[in-house]
């Protein structure tokens, strides 16, 4: 089954109200209020389960991402040993957590600007897990079940940022740099240490072809792992980090400029297709 965010179709020029919608050969089905998805899971998911025709055509929709703005976006860094390695780290004995902001995501189409004081953007195709139930001290099975589902994720870094400290959090905050898709609930995206092929392409070539098998630490580690410290709810997300290929590291370096079209694709999961823009698309944001 696949969720989308979108905005209420019905509610004209008032106060815009962010829904969940089912996904259905190419056409939506309005549910209910994000945050009372959200707020009863299994009532909203039996209903979505009973859609069997999306109503208005998804190229007529306002699409959000679809997660409540309350939602801790937790990412980890340095979570494929080939990723790690080429960028001249050890592989990790704990997960690398950093935070984002839902302020930061955006969805497929939406054009991510440059910010001045960049040379570019790089990208890291990714997946992300987003919490079904809520977890305290929760063990690895408790978490397996916990997860609603996946979507892909794209955690464009703004990398001069990045680097001026030893925290990552302003690099990883760039106006609308986290495109994240539709969210393909757990039973028909399967687990991921069985294998989903991600690949990241920019302009059409290839810079990312990798297999979630060889993340160091699983959804289910993560999530308990992180349950240990802080409690997650219904609607959070964990980006669970990038294979080998992201742009920094090449020589010469190579980003995304004003101009360029990074996707990323994923097996069962769909694509992402986000394209660059100079500093001045920032107006408004």
């Amino acid at each position: 089954m696949k969720l989308v965010g979108m905005v209420d179709p019905d509610r004209g020029s008032g106060r815009r109200q962010v829904m969940i919608g089912v996904a259905v050969d190419g056409r939506v089905t309005p549910l209910t209020d994000v945050d009372d998805f959200y707020g009863d899971l299994p009532h909203w998911l039996e209903r979505a389960r009973a859609v069997r025709h999306g109503t208005v055509p998804l190229g007529e929709v306002s699409l959000v991402p679809p997660v409540p703005a309350a939602a801790r976006v937790l990412c980890v860094g340095l979570n494929y040993r080939a990723h790690a390695a080429e960028g001249g780290f050890e592989a990790p004995e704990h997960p690398t957590v950093f935070g984002r902001w839902t302020a930061s995501l955006s969805v497929s189409g939406v054009p991510v600007p440059v910010p001045a004081n960049e040379p570019g953007l790089d990208w890291e195709g990714e997946v992300a897990a987003v919490v079904g139930a809520r977890l305290c001290d929760a063990d690895e099975r408790e978490a397996e079940a916990a997860v609603l589902g996946y979507a892909v994720f794209n955690d464009l870094t703004a990398r001069t940022a990045q680097k001026l400290t030893a925290q990552w959090t302003l690099g990883k905050n760039a106006d609308r740099s986290g495109p994240i898709g539709p969210l393909v609930t757990a039973d028909e995206a399967g687990r991921l240490s069985d294998g989903l092929r991600l690949v990241t392409r920019v302009n059409g070539e290839v810079m990312q072809d990798g297999n979630t098998r060889d993340m160091i630490f699983g959804v289910p580690e993560l999530l308990s792992r992180i349950s240990a410290t802080l409690t997650l709810h219904p609607g959070d997300v964990i980006a669970t980090g990038t294979p080998e290929g992201v742009g920094y590291v090449r020589t010469p370096p190579r980003l995304l400029r004003s101009g360029d079209v990074v996707e990323v694709e994923v097996d069962r999961l769909g694509s992402l297709r986000t394209p660059v823009a100079d500093a001045s698309a920032r107006s408004g944001a």
